[in-house]
Order: C-alpha cells, then sequence, then structure tokens
C-alpha cells in the first residue's frame, strides 16, 4: 500500500507544480531566510567585509558536494534542494569566489589537472569517494575540461547545457580471472584514457525542469561533508538519460506557503558493461550487463523562512532490464534476459510486479530508497544546526521500518560569515547492522516445504539476487561507506561487507583569507553480509586532510589543492596516497 501511495504523491506533485507555478526571484535581501539549495539565490550583504570583487555577493544554494579536484562546474538548475537554510559558495568549487550579481548566468569554462600517488594498488578511501569515480588507482595524470552554459533561474524560460570530458594516465589493477584447467590469472585493469564525465542539455519553464544526457544528481538531504546519501551518492560516474521534475520546492495551493513539494523522476542506462566485463571473474556467481535505471524522489518542507524548518520525504531507486549470465566453477550454467519494455518502464515506477518477466517474477527489478528526515534550526541570523536521518529499505520489511536503527545519522553545523574559521561541521552515525533480522524465508520459493512460515530479514544491502550489486563501474551508486565491489580483486561483481557500522565526521573553514582546509575522518567495523557472513570482524579509520589556496584577485580563476589521505585496518589494508590539483576557471558572454 505505502509503495502505491508514494507514486501516487509522486504524481500528484507534478500536477501541483503546474496549478502552483511559482517564478523564481534570484536577489533576496538580508531581511530573508535562505534555504540549501534553493536556486541559487544570491544575498548582497553589508554585513560583508570588502573583498576584491565587482560587488560584495554570496552565493547561497551552490553545493560543494562534486569532485574536489575536478573543476567541474554545475548548472544552477541541476542543483540539489534540500531544507537547509544557510549554505557557503562551494568548497572547492570552480566557479569564482565571490561571483558578481550577473555572473551566475554566464557561460563558464575550466581547465584542471590531477595527480595522485600512493603506496596500494587503489587509492587510499577518502581519495577515491565521493569524486565521481575519477580517481581511482594507485597513480594517476589526469586533466579535465569542461564547459557549461548556466540555466538562468530568474526567467520563466531558459535552458543550459553542460560537458566535461577527462583524459590522462592512470595506473592499473589486479583483477582474478578464470582460464580454465582450474587456473586463474591475474588481469590488470585501468580506466579508460579518455572519458566523458558529463555532457547534457537542460530546459526549465517556471519551476519544472527537464534534463537529457549526462550530470552529476546531488543528495535532496545531505551535503558535501557527509559521507554520501545512501540512494545516489557522487560517489560513480554520472549515467546517460533523462530526468524531469522541480526545480526547487514549491508552495503547496491553498496552505498560504506553510508547506512546499519537490520531486522528480528519471530513467537511465549505466553504460558500464565493458568494465564489469573487464572485472569479473567468469568462474562463479553471475554478471549482468545492459542495465537500466530508475529514480524518483518526492519531499515536502514548511516554511523555510521560520526558525524552524521541517523536512519530510522519500527517495527510490530501481536496477532493471539487462542479460544475466551465471557461471558454475568456470562454465556458463545459464542465462535470464530481464524484460526492458514498455511494461518494465512502468512496472519500476510503481514497483510492481514483474508478472511473467524472466527473474523478476515478484517485483520487477532490484529496488532500494529511504525516508529522509530534517530538522533545522536557527541559532542566529549567520549560523544554523540540523539533524538528518535517512532510513534505508530494499524490500517492504525495511520500508516499514522493520531493521532497527539501519541508516544515515547526522548533525550538520553551518556559519556563513565570511571565511569563519570553522564554516561548517558534520558527524555522523551510519549503521547496516540490523538488515530485518537474519533469515529471509518466503515458502513460494521452496515448493513443497512444510514450514509455511515468512520471514522476510537478510535484506543484504545493495546485492541482489540477479543484479551484480548496486554499483556502476565498481563505485557504490549508494553510500561509499559500504565498501564497494571495486575493491574485490577476485573478481566477485557484488558487496563483500555490508553488514557494518560506523563514524563519519567532517570539518571545513578558513585558516586565511585565502586558505581553506577540509579534515574528514572515520571508522567502521564489518562483519561480511547476511548470506555470506565473516568468521569475525574487519575494521578501518581512514583520515584525510585537504588545503585549498584561493590566490584572490590577483590571479582570479586559479586554484590550487593538496590532499593527504590514510587507511588503516583489515578493510582496506593499510594504505596512503596524496593527490596534487591546479584549477583555472573563468567565464565568457555569447
Amino acid at each position: 500500500m505505502i509503495k502505491y501511495t508514494l507514486s501516487l504523491l509522486i504524481m500528484l506533485a507534478t500536477a501541483l507544480g503546474v496549478v502552483g507555478q511559482v517564478p523564481v526571484d534570484s536577489v533576496q535581501t538580508d531581511s530573508a531566510k535562505y534555504s540549501t539549495f534553493d536556486p541559487v539565490e544570491l544575498r548582497i550583504s553589508s554585513t560583508f567585509p570588502s573583498v576584491p570583487s565587482p560587488s560584495a555577493v554570496r552565493i547561497f544554494g551552490v553545493p560543494s558536494s562534486y569532485p574536489i579536484e575536478s573543476g567541474s562546474i554545475v548548472d544552477p538548475v541541476l542543483l540539489p534542494r534540500i531544507s537547509s537554510t544557510f549554505y557557503s559558495v562551494p568548497y572547492p568549487s570552480a566557479l569564482h569566489e565571490p561571483l558578481a550579481e550577473t555572473s551566475i548566468y554566464r557561460t563558464y569554462y575550466s581547465v584542471g589537472m590531477i595527480a595522485n600517488a600512493g603506496n596500494s594498488e587503489l587509492a587510499p578511501y577518502y581519495i577515491s569517494s565521493n569524486n565521481g569515480g575519477n580517481i581511482t588507482q594507485q597513480y594517476s595524470a589526469l586533466m579535465n575540461i569542461s564547459l557549461v552554459h548556466n540555466t538562468d533561474p530568474s526567467k520563466r524560460f531558459a535552458w543550459g547545457a553542460g560537458v566535461e570530458v577527462w583524459g590522462g594516465y592512470a595506473s592499473s589493477a589486479g583483477y582474478q580471472r578464470y582460464v580454465g584447467n582450474g587456473q586463474f590469472n591475474v588481469q590488470k585493469q585501468h580506466p579508460a584514457r579518455v572519458w566523458v564525465q558529463q555532457a547534457y542539455l537542460t530546459a526549465k519553464y517556471r519551476s519544472i525542469f527537464a534534463m537529457a544526457g549526462q550530470a552529476y544528481k546531488y543528495s535532496p538531504i545531505v551535503t558535501e561533508l557527509s559521507s554520501g546519501d545512501l540512494v545516489w551518492s557522487i560517489n560513480f560516474r554520472p549515467p546517460v538519460g533523462l530526468r524531469a521534475g522541480f526545480i526547487n520546492f514549491v508552495d503547496i495551493p491553498f496552505t498560504q506557503g506553510w508547506v512546499q513539494i519537490k520531486g522528480e523522476f528519471g530513467y537511465f542506462r549505466e553504460l558500464d558493461d565493458k568494465w564489469l566485463e573487464n572485472h569479473y571473474n567468469y568462474y562463479n556467481h553471475f554478471i549482468t550487463t545492459d542495465r537500466w535505471l530508475h529514480y524518483k524522489t518526492l519531499h515536502f518542507r514548511t516554511n523555510p523562512n521560520q526558525p524552524v524548518v521541517f523536512t519530510i520525504g522519500a527517495q527510490s531507486s530501481c536496477q532493471f532490464g539487462g542479460t544475466a549470465k551465471y557461471y558454475k566453477e568456470g562454465e556458463l550454467d545459464h542465462t535470464v534476459k530481464m524484460d526492458a519494455d514498455a511494461k518494465a518502464f512502468f512496472r519500476t515506477f510503481i514497483a510492481g510486479s514483474g508478472g511473467k518477466s524472466a527473474g523478476d517474477s515478484f517485483v520487477e527489478g532490484n529496488h532500494l530508497g529511504t525516508w529522509d528526515i530534517a530538522l533545522e534550526g536557527h541559532l542566529n541570523d549567520n549560523k544554523l544546526l540540523r539533524a538528518y536521518t535517512q532510513w534505508l529499505w530494499e524490500d517492504g520489511s525495511g520500508i516499514g521500518k522493520m531493521n532497527g536503527f539501519d541508516g544515515l545519522w547526522g548533525l550538520e553545523y553551518r556559519n556563513v560569515i565570511w571565511r569563519p574559521l570553522i564554516e561548517g561541521a558534520v558527524i555522523e552515525y551510519i549503521d547496516f547492522t540490523n538488515q530485518s533480522g537474519p533469515i529471509h524465508w518466503t515458502p513460494n520459493d521452496h515448493e513443497g516445504t512444510p514450514i509455511t512460515s515468512h520471514s522476510s530479514g537478510a535484506d543484504d544491502y545493495y546485492n541482489n539476487y540477479i543484479y551484480n550489486g548496486y554499483q556502476s563501474r565498481g563505485m557504490s551508486i549508494g553510500s561509499p561507506f559500504v565498501k564497494s565491489p571495486l575493491y574485490n580483486h577476485d573478481g566477485y561483481m557484488r558487496y563483500r561487507d555490508n553488514v557494518m557500522r560506523g563514524f563519519h565526521a567532517a570539518i571545513t573553514g578558513w585558516l586565511h583569507e585565502y586558505w581553506r582546509y577540509r579534515l574528514l575522518g572515520s571508522y567502521r567495523k564489518a562483519w561480511g553480509t547476511p548470506i555470506i557472513p565473516r568468521a569475525g570482524s574487519v575494521d578501518d579509520f581512514s583520515m584525510a586532510l585537504s588545503i585549498q589556496y584561493n590566490p584572490g584577485h590577483k590571479y582570479l580563476g586559479w586554484k590550487f589543492n593538496a590532499t593527504l589521505a590514510m587507511d588503516h585496518g583489515k578493510l582496506y589494508g593499510n594504505n596512503w596516497g596524496a593527490m596534487l590539483g591546479i584549477t583555472y576557471s573563468s567565464t565568457f558572454n555569447f
């Protein structure tokens, strides 16, 4: 019943967006409150010190959660919209800091170079995670170029476009592959030498947007200091597809602005078949290629101009379609091809029965999602405290919150005065240990069984019986806090350690007018999976320090980044690594 209600609300949200079309104001005065990720609101403030810029303009609503060294430029219409009232200038960003009021709608270009090195075949956790899947290897020397024409949110109808291309050298890592006669070889694999990270067209009319192509999609509930959204993080390369929905929260008619709504949905292709084929061991389990991905979200928010703001909503994602090839001791045992026709697209939207669809007779595709809740309060005009949680679910038991304390629980502090020592801080607790109990049993799956009881445990988060885990090119589509399949050097294409719990903490701020820092740290312990538990536990402590230098007006557009990172423990091994980045960005008008 809940899944049908959720689907109905999303369709209702689209209709309300047309009825209650609200033009977006792009500039507000100091007396107004702000909501994080509201469409690029420029706050002109007399309280900020004078800076070497055409005007003292502060940008709110631009996230810093895209890859920290990439120099990526992001269209305002594609930015996240969550409840938090204050948000700082992006860290680090290819955008000028601060921007003149008119420059936000210009065409931007960016050129960046990145190099990293470490002591293991793969980069440490905090270098490889939440970086768009760009930096994963022991050594790399990469260059990126991006060009974006921003969508003007102040106009009723506007368009935008963007492209981001990466290329260069990255070292190889070894993965086992079965070659016959009981023998395995180690196959050396490296990322492509050139690839497209983003390429998209976007358009908006009033409060509605549509996007075609490949672009980052940011979390509606967590920010850049988080360990990552549980459903759709920036840990992987964006898939290619179509998205549509609200640009921002809009007032629900007849509520007089006290309740707002936002939602979107999309269909995508992951396009990582070659990666899976090159990294799979071809000995046991299965490999599933040619997959589709569906995503939808719906959130409600109270009036953001009040001292306390409450947000509640849900996200849902589904892998469907594709062809699964099952191997047994090195031999192809059987093949299952799932539907990807119009009926399959509809059934994934409503989480309906797969009917006679091969491999999906119970429910079409591999569904997972979260219930999202956030509560924020203003400490004063410049400071905000925000508590939030994401309750992860894989099936009906999780939707009904029968999986105990599982999920992400966070507390965030924000200070938006001009370049404070502590601009933001986050602490999070992530727990995946309950999983609705240890046993999953359905009598219909075991013909003739005398056991008629039902148990919907062993949710096996991010894994599925017919899809290669909730991952793309080895990187978790959801939270990178769960160890991604990229690290499985034995060619196993699923998650090995999704029964885990741990803490993540982050802090960012300014040491000087031109020097910014970010410190990240985490500890976690894992016990394998509900289906294949470990005999004991493995743990990991990871840490990273990033420093960014912004040389100011004399060298406007230049940014220099340096990161040191380390892992310690049996989960990832004892690793260290360093990364350096240089980015130049500027604007020009057509």
